[in-house]
């Protein structure tokens, strides 16, 4: 059973939500969060980014950065830019994004449900990328960009969704990426009577993005209740910001490689080892996958396409993935990319920025680009329920959910 709860949210004055909401933070290169900030001085990306308030040269990861972010929330606390409500909601948040939508609810999720796996993950996380976000949410005493979780497909709650949607929502624009946000506040007692109820009759949830602020959400709850010997549980930094989709709903796109050389190999011998394993077919338009088993592969200004020969691993659902047949097949043994979470001659390219993206990266001198079909929802449960890690980068979804619009203080 899945333990959640409504909470006091702190979230934008209405006028002001559309310049307050950001991308998340994890989006953007330092450069690129410093430009995003330049006109946008209510962007939530100030916070979240704190380094921006500081000149190149300083170490983004320093004391003073952390300290501008507390400072910064502080302040739009107090001048009326954020509000905290005075009773504890859940939320409904709709995001559409050409022409389909779908709609989570806003919730707090238990830190003891992941640690017992009722919340399931499908990656592991990086300890380095971790530090940012325990300190972030230690210094500032909240969490700032929420967990997109995933469950299972219930009729009765997309019904109850549909019906809450009737209401005035809070907030209703559009992004400046075209996206639109539209947020209902659920605050009537069997409304959240009935949602604590649904879910806590719910087996497990599912990380669908941001494994790594979840990690770090966990890991400052366990140094809170370090710091409180006497804890109840029911301390707000034993819940962290979420937001829960029903499956059906999410579309996971592909997230495609690009790599910088071809491992010393011609074109011709790298061609001929790839052979011994794919079906290769020349193309004269690019490839974007169809099926599991295929891939579009962009090489010396050509486009092919690759079908796998081999049998796909029935009995084991991390094998049969497509990311791990083209790591297992042409990454590691032609290419020799081992580990692609470290070896720096792999990029990893989110389907949204479309295949034009590859042919841009290959023909400005990457040597090899695959474009890959998605991952399904399916897949992402089965590796979960049974305890397994998908391969990095398997998985990209869009739209993102954006930061600021909701704010979970963990203490006072």
């Amino acid at each position: 059973m899945a333990n959640i709860r409504p909470f006091y949210c702190v979230r934008p004055k209405k006028e002001v939500a559309h310049l307050v909401s950001a991308l998340p933070y994890d989006v953007y290169s330092r450069e690129e969060a410093v430009e995003k900030v330049k006109n946008a001085p209510l962007s939530f990306l100030n916070i979240d980014r704190p380094e921006t308030q500081f000149s190149m040269d300083t170490d983004m990861y320093s004391e003073p950065v952390y300290q501008k972010a507390k400072e910064l929330l502080d302040t739009w606390m107090e001048n009326g830019t954020l509000e905290q409500e005075k009773m504890k909601c859940y939320y409904l948040y709709e995001l559409t994004m050409d022409g389909r939508s779908q709609t989570g609810v806003v919730v707090c999720a238990s830190v003891d449900d992941y640690e017992k796996q009722v919340i399931k993950k499908h990656e592991n996380t990086r300890e380095d990328k971790e530090r940012d976000r325990i300190r972030h949410v230690d210094v500032c005493n909240a969490q700032t960009g929420p967990i997109f979780l995933a469950c299972r497909d219930s009729q009765e709650l997309s019904q109850k969704i549909k019906q809450w949607k009737e209401e005035l929502p809070l907030y209703d624009f559009v992004a400046d990426d075209g996206v639109r946000h539209r947020v209902f506040r659920l605050s009537k007692e069997e409304d959240i009577e009935y949602l604590t109820s649904h879910f806590a009759s719910v087996n497990a949830l599912y990380i669908a993005d941001g494994h790594h602020r979840t990690a770090s959400a966990v890991k400052v709850s366990q140094m809170r209740r370090n710091e409180h010997k006497n804890y109840t549980g029911e301390e707000e930094f034993n819940y962290f910001l979420s937001v829960i989709f029903p499956a059906d709903e999410l579309k996971i796109l592909d997230y495609n490689r690009v790599v910088q050389d071809l491992n010393g190999l011609s074109k011709e011998e790298f061609l001929e080892k790839v052979e011994r394993k794919f079906r290769v077919e020349v193309k004269n338009f690019s490839v974007k996958p169809e099926k599991k088993a295929t891939f579009g592969m962009y090489l010396d200004g050509q486009w092919y396409e690759l079908t796998y020969l081999g049998e796909l691993a029935d009995d084991d659902v991390v094998e049969r993935l497509d990311v791990s047949i083209l790591q297992n097949e042409v990454l590691y043994p032609v290419l020799g990319i081992a580990d692609p979470k470290t070896d720096s001659r792999i990029q990893f390219v989110g389907g949204i920025r479309g295949l034009k993206e590859l042919e841009r990266l290959v023909d400005g001198g990457q040597a090899v680009a695959f474009a890959l079909y998605p991952t399904s929802m399916e897949e992402l449960f089965e590796v979960a329920d049974e305890g397994r890690l998908m391969p990095p980068k398997s998985t990209w979804f869009e739209p993102k959910l954006r930061s600021g619009l909701f704010i979970h203080k963990i203490e006072s």
